[in-house]
């Protein structure tokens, strides 16, 4: 029987040129969370992993990742303009930068009415037409072009470009990693007091040049949803490679048996509050707010704690042999 609980972790703040982000669970070399509570308070979430093995990750991710927790959970802020990025596949990224590369999703928390979200191409281009739009600061032209809002769900693959202006909040959930190449960005780049770096030149090769559908896993949101649990109220948002994602639509209490999910489970808080009870412990988290649930708590309870309450359930999933990267 293992003595741990539903754990929070502090906050890692940091500010952006575009806005602010708050890297809610994180374990990437230099910003790895802290426990917030508990008798692990202060033990950061890979040496968590490190003396509970798979009793916290789950047996399998535990083989593939080892000590290091394989998801990297954030809010982000957009106010001004986010550059127009991609992230690279896990083989590009550990050929060049000694990392994962990213798979991520944005859940959209709030988006004025003028906000809006460029993801992928709208047509089949060639890389020489790409690099000369570039240049013209053109780009934007070539893009898809969303007009969010609450409640969607965009499902970002490495090599697809994407970017977004207008103000949006976002819970973003993603592979543990912080290798981003910056393509355009607005017009900053020119200016001394505002340039960052970019990476046209490592991104050239790594950009889905084709046009990208708008189509499932990238999910609109109509102003319903259909349960495909409706006894538990969930709804899978996407069931991908590095995870999977569901809303959970809480009318009251559940309960849950942890070991059925083979990893890991995270609750991230979209909507109201709620009670994470099990173990030896408990968490309250409300909106914006995650607990991640070891694998092997056992037996767990969810419990709304305002009148409504959405949370999305966030799982692991072990790597695949042939694109395991962790020595031995």
């Amino acid at each position: 029987m293992t003595n741990l609980y539903p754990i929070k972790f502090k906050p890692i703040l940091k500010e952006r040129v575009w806005g602010g982000e708050v890297w809610q669970i994180s374990g990437v070399e230099g910003d790895i969370s802290l426990a917030a509570h508990g008798f692990l308070k202060d033990n950061n979430i890979n040496e968590i992993i490190e003396a509970y093995i798979g009793e916290f990750s789950g047996d399998a991710i535990y083989e593939s990742y080892g000590n290091l927790f394989p998801l990297l959970i954030k809010i982000l802020q957009i106010n001004e303009p986010l550059s127009l990025q991609l992230h690279p596949s896990d083989e590009v990224a550990m050929e060049r930068h000694d990392s994962y590369g990213k798979t991520e999703c944005w859940y959209i928390l709030e988006a004025k009415p003028e906000a809006k979200v460029y993801l992928g191409l709208n047509r089949d281009i060639a890389p020489a037409e790409f690099y000369e739009h570039c240049q013209n600061e053109t780009v934007e032209g070539i893009m898809n072009v969303i007009s969010p809002k609450k409640g969607d769900f965009i499902f970002i693959e490495p090599g697809t470009l994407h970017a977004a202006k207008g103000g949006i909040t976002v819970a973003e959930i993603q592979q543990v990693s912080d290798v981003t190449y910056r393509i355009y960005d607005w017009g900053r780049e020119h200016n001394p007091e505002t340039a960052r770096e970019m990476h046209l030149d490592l991104a050239i090769d790594c950009i889905n040049y084709n046009k990208l559908e708008i189509k499932s896993p990238v999910y609109l949101f109509d102003g319903e949803f259909t349960a495909s649990d409706p006894e538990s109220g969930r709804y899978t948002l996407t069931d991908s490679t590095f995870f999977r994602v569901d809303i959970v639509d809480l009318k009251g209490k559940q309960r849950l048996e942890s070991e059925d999910f083979l990893s890991f489970i995270i609750y991230y808080a979209i909507e109201g509050e709620a009670i994470v009870k099990g173990g030896t412990g408990e968490a309250r988290i409300m909106r914006g707010e995650c607990v991640v649930v070891p694998a092997y708590l056992g037996e767990y309870t969810l419990e709304k704690a305002s009148p409504e309450c959405r949370l999305l359930e966030i799982t692991g999933k072990p790597r695949k042999e042939k694109d395991s990267y962790i020595e031995e």
